[in-house]
């Protein structure tokens, strides 16, 4: 391993350790069933009745979900421990895991736990509590950075003027982004460390122990993926199949902070997925930045003689099928350059896929996404659009669009709403343009005022919150399987769980009998 030790002016006498490292970490067949019928932007929901299968039926409501990209919005999350299966045995104290963005952090989240756990510690969901303090980072937008920067503010004011044992440690897309500008701004911050080096969270603390604030957010390569994740669920599981992003879109950091793609073996990934389905998980979603670009890094080509990569994302995919107790599979993130008819075919022959597909579009004009250089232009992006929806009928699609792109008219803006009205999405992630650090479209001075942005923004909301009730009534009358996995929070004689099609179904029963089972519910309404 290579460091370079160097002091950083402005920060504490400890030296700041940047490093620079590489490391060499040690089927089921049957008719794909197509339910005949999904839902929104926002809120809604279905009344169901349970079929009468070997309990008696009782009545439900299906609901939306929240309509941010970013897991529990600009707040984030805070990681929750059951405390009847947390492991850790707390000799060394607690630790605390605050978690902004996307679900490829909560998956460095679960992996950053159980390395923390192995060392000795034990979950806490109060960072005052803690002695190893960990704010998993997102830089897509602002308001999200801001609000870890307040988050610090508070811890760096408890360690000077109580002096506590705390270690402070960022993670993510904002450490990547800052580096050590992070560490100058707030010195009371002992570990900066991109998203490449979450599997290495043990030994960077143990430099820090060693009296150095340490800042590892170079690209490594990734040979595999070591951790073991202490995971949310017991249920559903995350698996990352590929790191980083190869695009070069001008409004977003990802490239950035994520580094080059980086396709994991798919061996490999079977195995994880083979593991989950033992320890009797039902359902995986495989995570990528850009997932659909699986296997581009990977050696080969196809036997076939079609000049087409040995491993491609459809390839993967049956690959991975069949896995013993393993119901369901889902994917996300899919980018429209790479979305092939291929795939399409594979998802819908594949009874383990669920006919879920989130792929963003982004604007509706293809000269706002030559300027997003999106590879793409409209009349590919619905020509995907309408091949899943000739083989798959009632699936649902959900996309991401950005609104008040530098230079972005008001005729610009129409297309995007003709395509929300035109294709009816069943949810839509929306936000308006927000300039990002070291990003080529942040330079231009062609930026649309925040006043329109904030318009076109409610005015899309509006719509897509219209057009996904309407989608939702094709659900009426249909009988959907709902995988429980919970109770209601606001019902404790409910359960809940999820559809194929990405809703939230509440329904009364026991979850003592029902959590990890697969419930059929016939919708009798939809809002």
């Amino acid at each position: 391993m290579k460091v370079n030790v160097k002091e950083v002016k402005g920060t504490k006498t400890r030296p700041v350790v940047s490093l620079a490292t590489t490391r060499t970490p040690s089927n089921v067949s049957r008719r794909k069933r197509r339910s005949s019928s999904s839902s929104s932007l926002g809120s809604g929901g279905w009344w169901t009745t349970r079929m009468p299968s070997p309990v008696r039926p009782v009545r439900a409501v299906v609901s939306g979900e929240d309509t941010s990209a970013i897991i529990g919005g600009d707040e984030g999350v805070i990681l929750e421990r059951d405390p009847n299966k947390a492991g850790g045995e707390g000799k060394r104290g607690k630790y605390h895991i605050h978690t902004f963005g996307c679900q490829m952090n909560m998956a460095d989240s679960e992996r950053m736990a159980g390395i923390l756990e192995g060392m000795g510690y034990t979950n806490s969901t109060d960072p005052k509590d803690a002695n190893v303090l960990v704010y998993n980072t997102c830089s897509i937008r602002e308001k999200a950075e801001v609000k870890v920067y307040s988050a610090l503010g508070e811890q760096a004011k408890r360690k000077q003027e109580q002096g506590v044992d705390l270690k402070v440690v960022v993670a993510g897309c904002v450490a990547s982004q800052e580096g050590e500008t992070l560490l100058r701004r707030v010195p009371e911050v002992d570990l900066v460390m991109g998203p490449h080096h979450v599997n290495r969270l043990d030994q960077l603390l143990d430099q820090v122990d060693q009296g150095s604030q340490v800042c590892a957010i170079e690209p490594i390569h990734i040979t595999e993926d070591v951790a073991t994740p202490r995971r949310d669920s017991d249920i559903s599981a995350w698996v990352n199949i590929i790191y980083g992003c190869n695009e070069c879109c001008t409004y977003c950091v990802v490239p950035g902070v994520r580094g080059k793609e980086q396709s994991r073996d798919p061996d490999a990934i079977k195995r994880e997925i083979l593991s989950l389905g033992e320890a009797g998980y039902k359902e995986v979603t495989l995570l990528g930045q850009n997932i659909d670009a699986y296997g581009r890094d990977l050696p080969g080509f196809a036997p076939d003689n079609s000049g087409r990569r040995m491993w491609t994302f459809s390839d993967l995919l049956r690959h991975v099928h069949g896995a013993p107790g393993i119901e369901r599979i889902r994917f996300a993130t899919s980018h429209p350059r790479y979305f092939t008819k291929r795939l399409i075919q594979t998802c819908h022959e594949l009874p383990q896929v669920c006919e879920y597909f989130h792929i963003p579009f982004q604007s509706g004009n293809d000269e706002i996404l030559k300027q997003m250089k999106r590879g793409y232009n409209m009349r590919r992006y619905t020509g995907i659009i309408d091949y899943i929806r000739e083989l798959m009928p009632q699936a649902s699609v959900s996309a991401d669009v950005i609104v008040g792109f530098p230079g972005e008219t008001e005729d610009q803006f129409q297309d995007t709403m003709r395509i929300v009205k035109d294709y009816g999405f069943d949810r839509m992630f929306t936000a308006a343009y927000s300039p990002r650090p070291n990003t080529e479209a942040a330079l231009w001075d062609n930026q649309v005022a925040d006043l329109i942005k904030a318009d076109r923004l409610n005015r899309l909301n509006r719509l897509c919150l219209e057009v996904a009730g309407e989608r939702s009534q094709r659900f009426v009358g249909t009988t959907q399987e709902v995988l429980v996995d919970g109770v209601n929070p606001k019902d404790s004689n409910q359960v809940m769980g999820r559809t194929e099609h990405n809703k939230i179904a509440f329904f009364d029963g026991s979850i003592e009998e029902m959590k990890g089972q697969l419930v059929k519910v016939k919708v009798n309404a939809a809002t």
